[in-house]
């Protein structure tokens, strides 16, 4: 049974790293997972990506670079402040500058370096390195 669609999304991508494959298949899909896939190809973690329609919920075809090191969800979605981005860091990511978190803001679904040059907080969603 599926509860976390995204936990889903990012274990299927962290696996397929883990295992060498140049592609992998994300199901069922949706604007959120379409929205961090955005996100992480544009920072380099991933290759293209396209969206198949399968009659239901549609799925992605992700190629991968094999950049990621580890990624996941973080559960409870914390709320936090623009200026408490640091403390959040040092819990999920190994070093500093190095890795994402991603958080999802009234600007959209956002990276931490985005989300402090705008100023804004938001709810955190997952971290890559």
């Amino acid at each position: 049974m599926l509860n976390d669609p995204l936990a889903n999304a990012l274990s299927i991508i962290k696996n397929a790293e883990s295992k060498g494959k140049g592609t992998c298949s994300i199901q069922p899909s949706s604007k959120l997972i379409g929205g961090i896939l955005n996100l992480l190809k544009e920072k380099g973690y991933i290759g293209e990506f396209e969206h198949l329609d399968d009659g239901k919920a549609g799925i992605f075809q992700v190629k991968l670079t094999g950049s990621i090191n580890d990624c996941g969800v973080i559960k409870p979605r914390y709320p936090i402040k623009g200026n408490e981005m640091d403390k959040w860091e040092s819990r999920y990511l190994p070093a500093k500058n190095f890795g994402l978190l991603i958080l999802t803001t009234t600007k959209g679904i956002l990276s931490q370096d985005e989300a402090k040059k705008n100023g804004i907080g938001g709810k955190l969603l997952a971290y890559v390195y």
